[in-house]
């Protein structure tokens, strides 16, 4: 493992202990020589995540499409910053770039990113580890949800298995930097001809 993906809130939340975990994350992740890949913004969870890595002599990737761009959010001062014509094109490049992906608080947009890169982990598109930074219990009812789906028999359980979570930082890279996939022998049933 040597490029996190890191995705995240472009607010920084109600909660100071959000911007204190993210710029721990930001400091870890340059201390341990790997490089960030984030959405390249220069406000919010993302800039305290990008700005702590640069801090502490990290190499910063950021992508984001021309259109936010011109929005004047874009990190200038990081390592390099791609510039994309798409939030397809984004997400497709930063999961080309990166071994590993971490989500922190965030919106929709937080959570379309991790979702995709899951749902691709599924369909074995990719396999790269990943995980949710559960940061004053933010994820706790999605994690409730998630459960609730394999119950309901539409996620696996291998599937929700290979989702790592952890309310500490640096446990978290290590389980990222040691995860092993675990494969579903068969994820669609065709007779019942449903995903799970």
């Amino acid at each position: 493992m040597k490029t996190v993906c890191v995705f995240c809130g472009s607010g920084v939340g109600k909660h100071p202990e959000y911007i204190t975990k993210a710029r721990m994350l930001g400091e870890l992740i340059a201390g341990k020589n790997l490089r960030l890949v984030y959405g390249g913004g220069n406000i919010g969870l993302m800039r305290e995540v990008a700005d702590s890595a640069l801090a502490a002599g990290g190499e910063v990737i950021g992508v984001m499409p021309q259109n936010i761009v011109e929005k004047e959010i874009a990190h200038h001062a990081i390592t390099k910053l791609h510039v994309v014509n798409s939030m397809h094109e984004r997400k497709a490049l930063m999961a080309d770039l990166s071994d590993a992906f971490i989500a922190l608080p965030g919106g929709f947009g937080t959570l379309d990113e991790i979702f995709e890169i899951m749902t691709w982990n599924q369909l074995e598109i990719i396999t790269k580890p990943t995980g949710l930074l559960n940061i004053e219990g933010y994820f706790d009812h999605l994690i409730q949800f998630i459960r609730h789906a394999v119950h309901e028999k539409f996620v696996r359980p291998e599937h929700q298995s290979n989702l790592i979570v952890e309310t500490d930082a640096n446990n978290l890279l290590e389980k990222l930097q040691d995860f092993r996939p675990v494969k579903a022998e068969k994820w669609i049933d065709r007779l019942k001809l449903y995903l799970i």
